[in-house]
């Protein structure tokens, strides 16, 4: 799926890839405590230019997600974006990729805490095409393992130690020969995918969980709401039942790497007639005009990687 970078951001400056290390005692390696973030800048081949697609939404999360970890760092969202911006323009790459901003405890010493240890940043990016298998007709079932609850930690922020969940989730199901898996709050209630918001169609209303459902607060998420109200589609946050998945018209996961995943299947029974509804599908075409600057009306999302 990925190939190694070239460059990395590393301890204040671009580095070769090669260069940038941690050692095996590195407080986030031992313990989980560090937190990331995910972007993509989208390549439009006619321009011959990269859009980092709404980054300052991003930055934004990941300061927040430092926020609840205990992290401060010397960075604005303006100056994560340049060094985004550099990391892009350093690698060259002539196609859609992945941006990854880690921010971990970099103290190389024994001890369970938060308190008392020294945040750093990296960034690096490599290429990136689907992370779903079947993007536009995904097989899902519903896993036995639960969604993190904000009681034990935070599923707002991403945070490295709490996506031992999804891997879990996500590796129970691709052995089962799924292409994802819907993951249950505590109290029943659908929440997300493995790594993915959760949307339903029914009666031609967009229907997705309330952020106190234990999700992320998707990006890609707020984009389609964002979508669906400019082209009509009432949109509505609410509680999603388990069984209302198996008799939704639509159904599809949103995120930066799932982009938008139309799921045709959940446990073996058809969603809607088995194939991607037109909701989706008319999500769909815009999100990716959108994200390669296609629609003016949106510009404002994206910031060019390229000097012209």
């Amino acid at each position: 799926m990925s190939t190694l970078p070239k460059y990395a951001f590393f301890r204040g400056k671009m580095v070769p890839y090669s260069e940038a290390k941690v050692g095996v005692m590195t407080h986030a390696l031992n313990y989980g405590t560090a937190i990331f973030g995910g972007l993509r800048a989208y390549w439009n081949e006619e321009q011959g230019q990269a859009y980092l697609f709404r980054p300052a939404d991003h930055f934004r999360r990941l300061m927040l997600s430092m926020r609840l970890m205990r992290m401060e760092l010397p960075y604005t969202v303006e100056q994560l974006i340049d060094i985004a911006k550099q990391v892009v323009a350093a690698e060259g790459h002539r196609t859609d990729v992945y941006v990854r901003p880690l921010v971990y405890m970099s103290d190389e010493l024994i001890g369970v805490r938060l308190h008392g240890l020294t945040p750093d940043l990296t960034v690096f990016c490599v290429p990136f095409g689907g992370y779903i298998k079947n993007e536009t007709g995904a097989h899902v079932t519903i896993s036995g393992w639960r969604r993190i609850d904000d009681n034990m930690i935070p599923a707002r922020g991403k945070i490295s130690g709490a996506y031992v969940n999804t891997a879990l989730i996500k590796t129970d199901a691709a052995l089962a020969g799924f292409d994802e898996a819907l993951v249950l709050t505590q109290d029943g209630h659908i929440a997300e995918g493995s790594a993915e918001n959760v949307f339903i169609v029914r009666d031609g209303t967009l229907i997705t969980p309330p952020v106190t459902d234990n999700i992320l607060e998707g990006i890609t998420r707020r984009t389609v709401m964002k979508l669906a109200q400019d082209m009509g589609v009432p949109v509505v946050e609410r509680h999603i039942d388990r069984t209302e998945v198996y008799i939704a018209d639509e159904l599809f996961l949103t995120g930066t790497a799932a982009q938008i995943t139309a799921v045709t299947r959940v446990d073996h029974r058809p969603v809607g007639s088995g194939e991607m509804g037109p909701i989706t599908a008319r999500i769909r075409e815009m999100f990716f005009r959108v994200v390669r600057g296609q629609e003016p009306k949106y510009a404002s999302w994206l910031v060019p990687v390229y000097e012209k």
